[in-house]
């Protein structure tokens, strides 16, 4: 009998958060996992529990926003795992930007990120993949922000937008070397980041952090916010052989906030 083989993806942003359970999902499907992050503790910790579960990860530091941080982190997952099929770029950062208030420090920091790093990180798959003579899969982090402008968030919001954007074209111009390129875009999600937001909203208005919870989640179709997994489960889709046959895409994964 043939051997399966094994693929590995790197996943940047995966040290906490959404980018930790798509990690741990990843790993369940078979795949050799880079946990790529700026904090290499948060990485390490994550790397840890999938190889005591019997996967097998590596921690792996890295700058989204620096481009040849960006091409090392890929160079580095090859060298130590053996391969690459996947990247997720979903490291990002999304603070709360009235549009009044936006600085030049604030703007550049989070494109830096945002779209900077899915730039390089389409970039660093692209020259690993023609090098070990085969095509991949590209997952950019979009958001139910980057297809509907939401209050506060223009910094936030252009640059998902961006990456739809970006997505498209990427996969019109990768489809001949066999890449297919597309994005998933979450809705309100329980992450250490989100919980921050829902604590602000609710000393703001002097209440309760359920009753800031409980804002996000009441114009949601399902009436819930999402949890990391469920997020992880679409980028699952997205990495495995059913979306083979699927590039370009932004899917909506939000729990009914945005109707397309």
């Amino acid at each position: 009998m043939e051997q399966k083989q094994i693929k590995v993806a790197i996943v940047t942003g995966g040290g906490q958060g959404i980018g930790e359970a798509i990690c741990k999902r990843l790993s369940q499907d078979g795949f050799k996992i880079a946990v790529a992050d700026f904090n290499l503790d948060t990485a390490t910790s994550v790397a840890n529990t999938i190889n005591d579960n019997g996967g097998q990860a590596i921690p792996v530091q890295v700058d989204v926003a620096d481009r040849e941080s960006v091409f090392a982190a890929v160079e580095k997952t090859v060298e130590s795992l053996g391969d690459l099929h996947v990247i997720v770029n979903n490291a990002g950062l999304g603070p709360q930007t009235p549009i009044e208030e936006i600085t030049y420090e604030q703007y550049r920091k989070v494109y830096d990120v945002n779209v900077g790093g899915t730039y390089w990180g389409i970039q660093a798959a692209v020259k690993a993949f023609k090098e070990l003579g085969h095509g991949g899969k590209i997952i950019n982090a979009s958001s139910q922000a980057g297809q509907v402008g939401n209050p506060g968030l223009a910094v936030y919001g252009g640059t998902k937008f961006a990456i739809r954007g970006i997505t498209q074209t990427a996969a019109k111009d990768l489809a001949p070397l066999g890449i297919t390129v597309n994005a998933y875009c979450p809705g309100i999600v329980k992450t250490p980041m989100m919980m921050g937001i829902a604590q602000q909203t609710a000393d703001e208005a002097g209440k309760p952090f359920e009753w800031g919870m409980e804002q996000f989640a009441k114009d949601i179709t399902l009436k819930r916010l999402s949890e990391p997994e469920d997020v992880a489960a679409c980028v699952s889709y997205l990495a495995g052989p059913d979306s083979n046959y699927m590039t370009g895409q932004a899917l909506i994964i939000d729990g009914g906030m945005v109707f397309n």
